[in-house]
């Protein structure tokens, strides 16, 4: 295992784990942005359907964990996406504390549009799907790590 003291300058900017992840998220962004634009979806409403289309019927808190957003975040995505007619919010029948996030019919409409996404946007990076998917798999390890690092008492 190599040592962050044998890179010879360990505060170069291009040497920085966290701008590479700032910088790649942006431009990954950037090339999701035309194929969103023309459905009405900003990408953080775009994770927020994405999450719907797999798990609707969700209490705002379950979205909020599966999106790893604070509630504080999600609330607002979910109210323009109530306005703009994909979603409903609607107190639960059983519990009225909770919230629950449904989709309207137009919102289980729109995946069928949205299903083009994936293949458009490797299309668009020109990368393989297996490099992709080694990407994702190393980028799942970081969370998990950054999760657990923030969790630890620092210097331990």
């Amino acid at each position: 295992m190599s040592d962050v003291r044998d890179i010879p300058d360990p505060l170069a900017l291009e040497q920085q784990v966290c701008f590479a992840l700032v910088v790649a998220s942006r431009s990954v962004l950037a090339v999701y942005r035309p194929l969103l634009e023309p459905m009405g979806l900003t990408h953080p409403q775009y994770l927020v359907m994405l999450a719907l289309w797999q798990h609707d019927g969700q209490p705002v808190k379950e979205l909020s964990r599966l999106l790893q957003l604070e509630p504080a975040t999600l609330s607002p995505l979910v109210k323009r996406l109530e306005a703009a007619g994909l979603v409903r919010r609607d107190r639960d029948a059983r519990d009225e504390r909770l919230l629950r996030v449904t989709l309207t019919p137009a919102g289980r409409a729109l995946r069928a549009r949205a299903e083009q996404i994936p293949a458009a946007i490797v299309d668009r990076l020109g990368m393989d799907l297996t490099e992709l998917r080694a990407l994702h798999g190393a980028l799942t390890q970081v969370i998990t790590a950054a999760g657990a690092a923030v969790d630890r008492p620092p210097g331990t």
